[in-house]
């Protein structure tokens, strides 16, 4: 089954004023935003994607557009599953002021039970649930059209990456504010029929150790008897 790079959206302005911005139509990237995703597409340079994948909201459209534009031939495809939660009445005030609420202490200590005010407010479990059956439906779209050693990428948001690999991880999803995704960090799941495997988490740094190996030396297995297995004794880390 496919790799999947995960990739929080550059730092927007949103963040930089420290907002909570939800859905809110026009949040850009801010200079430095701008700065990581041209950065981004650099560390990706080497990775052989399928396709790009990506949340509606703004943000993340101008976080991938650096790497399609040097890469003009990868799709790009729009997936709602994959924006942002819906935060409700929280949606475009400042975090400081929400710290206040009574609802933050759910949401930092019991998110299962979360539920955001408004008629326009998620659950972070239903955020969950979406995020998790859009990437297993991307998996089977992208291993039908591309084999299942294909690799791609999500542009999406930072609850929804921390959901994923929580997922990935079998952690219950209130031990995922334990998670941390940087603004442009790359967190990669590796799925097998198995199970997933979380090769990456907020990464900022090099990633061509991720480039897959021939299909041959993939099958056969320098590290592992199969796709599915764990190396016993761990990876040596060489693509």
């Amino acid at each position: 089954m496919p790799t999947v790079i995960l990739v929080r959206h550059g730092r927007s302005t949103a963040n930089a004023d420290g907002v909570l911005a939800g859905w809110s139509p026009g949040v850009a990237l801010d200079d430095t935003g701008r700065d990581q995703a041209a950065a981004l597409a650099a560390r990706l340079a080497a990775l052989p994607l399928a396709a790009v994948v990506s949340s509606p909201l703004q943000r993340c459209r101008e976080t991938v557009q650096p790497l399609l534009d040097t890469r003009p031939e990868l799709p790009l495809h729009t997936e709602d599953r994959v924006g942002e939660c819906h935060y409700g009445d929280w949606t475009g005030r400042k975090l400081a002021e929400l710290a206040e609420e009574p609802l933050w202490a759910t949401v930092q200590r019991h998110p299962s039970n979360a539920v955001f005010p408004g008629a326009e407010g998620e659950s972070l479990r239903a955020m969950q649930a979406r995020a998790v059956d859009a990437v297993r439906d991307w998996n089977e779209r992208i291993e039908a059209e591309h084999g299942p050693d294909a690799m791609y990428l999500v542009c999406s948001h930072g609850d929804i990456i921390k959901s994923l690999a929580a997922d990935a991880l079998g952690m219950h999803l209130d031990l995922f504010q334990r998670i941390g995704t940087d603004p442009c960090s790359v967190t990669v799941i590796r799925y097998t029929p198995h199970r997933p495997f979380l090769l990456r988490l907020n990464e900022t740094g090099d990633l061509t150790a991720l480039v897959p190996p021939p299909r041959a030396e993939s099958e056969n297995g320098t590290e592992a008897g199969s796709a599915g297995d764990a190396v016993v004794g761990g990876s040596t880390g060489t693509p």
